[in-house]
């Protein structure tokens, strides 16, 4: 089996309704060999990590539009990646909501870095993990990841390529005051 993440529209649903989705979504796709591992739930789209054969996403997708329109399928495939390409990934998918992608483009980043430069890239995708979590109704444990995630971002320099780090440090930080996660851009 391969793994997918398929977004569909959202136009209703917010993170408490994750775990519902995740059942209904199992239940619309019954008797296929298929198996949804769990629903994540962002403002514009419900994202279902999949893992399926691919002559069967077509027919997958087709079971679910109950649930929303398609907005886009993606393969997860292991690749290598060049750093700027990662970052700019890793951004475009941070700055919409696609977090568990912008995780995934980080690590890649992440596997290239050394010292300083790794701890720091780990610390934005613990950020990014963190909000992952939040979509999936555990607010509590993303709210948690950002004590990590600072400490991974330490005082390292308050810019990484057009990253302005020391804007997540405060966003942080402020979050953990609030005991919330809000949606904001890198």
């Amino acid at each position: 089996m391969e793994r997918y993440l398929i977004h569909l529209k959202n136009k209703k649903h917010i993170p408490v309704n994750s775990r519902e989705i995740l059942h209904r979504s199992r239940d619309l796709i019954s008797g296929m060999d298929a198996h949804i591992r769990l629903a994540r739930v962002a403002t514009n789209f419900i994202e279902f990590d999949v893992a399926i054969e691919t002559k069967n996403v077509d027919a997958l997708v087709e079971k679910l539009i109950p649930i929303g329109d398609l907005d886009n399928t993606r393969h997860v495939i292991e690749e290598e990646i060049e750093i700027d390409q990662g970052i700019k990934d890793g951004i475009f998918y941070f700055n919409h909501e696609r977090f568990w992608e912008c995780h995934e483009a980080f690590e890649g980043v992440w596997k290239q870095c050394f010292g300083r430069e790794k701890e720091l890239v780990q610390g934005i995708i613990l950020v990014a993990v963190a909000y992952a979590h939040a979509q999936e109704n555990e607010l509590r444990i993303g709210v948690a990841m950002l004590t990590r995630a600072l400490e991974k971002l330490g005082t390292s320099p308050s810019m990484y390529h057009s990253i302005d780090v020391e804007r997540i440090r405060k966003k942080s930080i402020e979050m953990q005051q609030v005991d919330d996660l809000i949606i904001f851009e890198i």
